[in-house]
């Protein structure tokens, strides 16, 4: 398997976990808060990380380190609290439908701030595709489409948060540290980030609610697969496909989570929602595709 093939195959892992957290985090949302849930999972990953490669990262610029504080601030505290709160004031599906557009913005920034100013008309007629599947994956044509302007603006600022965490890793990766070395170094400033919102959010969890069979093995699920495992994934994906190539695989969370609704809780799957996923893979297609000339080029640097 070559390196390009590597790239995407991890994108597509992390995102085929992410897609199926919902289950886990339903689950707990009925007896730990959404800080709760999110401070132990990444605590969770952060052990697991330093187990299984047990190296302190050696910076070899000072600078270096604010990239690193940068992207634990945005990828791993802003970007879920925005989400969370934002999930309190609007529906869910408004939420990933919105999420959905982070893509979009990471292509703004990396025309700004990376290499990859080459973005051609094919990519944002996959974008447009993309979009209409997502909306008709969520909405499913029986939610309501009454908008919360706080809750919408809220998840807006999650997705552009996305975005900018991306731009940093893509950013990080041209360090050239090992990539669990740098993820957990990512952790670490996510989690004193958190600190803060412990003290003014309800952070009080249970011993005997944590030790519940049910409780602690949808925490490790969350905490070993997506978020130490996943992380790990989808940077070494920015590494190798950069930051708008592996985001546009966002697209495909909702069809992973509507497969599992289906699959696993026996959630209907109506006609809307077909074609919505049909869509929502072809816009995916269409955005990655690449012109023979260009996967030559690329094929020659690996």
């Amino acid at each position: 398997m070559n390196k390009w093939m590597y790239g995407h195959l991890s994108a597509f892992m992390t995102i085929f976990i992410w897609g199926t957290t919902f289950i886990s985090t339903k689950i707990l949302l009925t007896s730990l808060t959404p800080i709760e849930i999110l401070f132990i999972r990444f605590l969770i990953g952060y052990v697991t990380l330093w187990l299984v490669y047990p190296q302190r990262i050696s910076l070899k610029q000072k600078q270096h380190e604010y990239y690193f504080l940068a992207a634990g601030l945005c990828g791993i505290t802003l970007y879920y609290l925005f989400e969370n709160i934002a999930l309190t004031y609007t529906l869910a599906s408004h939420v990933g439908v919105i999420i959905s557009i982070a893509p979009f913005f990471t292509a703004i920034l990396a025309y700004f701030f990376s290499d990859e100013k080459k973005l051609n008309i094919r990519f944002f007629i996959g974008f447009i595709i993309a979009i209409i599947g997502v909306c008709m994956i969520s909405f499913k044509g029986d939610e309501s489409l009454s908008f919360n302007l706080t809750g919408d603006f809220l998840a807006i600022i999650a997705a552009i948060i996305w975005a900018i965490y991306s731009t940093l890793t893509q950013k990080i990766a041209s360090f050239q540290y090992n990539t669990i070395q740098s993820t957990r170094h990512m952790f670490f400033y996510g989690l004193i980030f958190m600190l803060p919102f412990l003290l003014i959010m309800d952070f009080h969890p249970k011993i005997s609610t944590l030790i519940h069979p049910l409780i602690i093995s949808n925490l490790l699920f969350l905490g070993l697969g997506a978020s130490a495992l996943c992380f790990v994934t989808w940077n070494l994906a920015v590494k190798i496909l950069g930051p708008v190539k592996t985001s546009v695989y966002i697209y495909i969370v909702p069809v992973i989570t509507a497969v599992t609704s289906f699959l696993i809780l026996d959630e209907a799957m109506n006609q809307m929602t077909i074609i919505g996923i049909i869509l929502t893979l072809i816009g995916l297609w269409l955005s990655e595709k690449r012109t023979k000339e260009n996967l030559d080029n690329e094929l020659c640097k690996l």
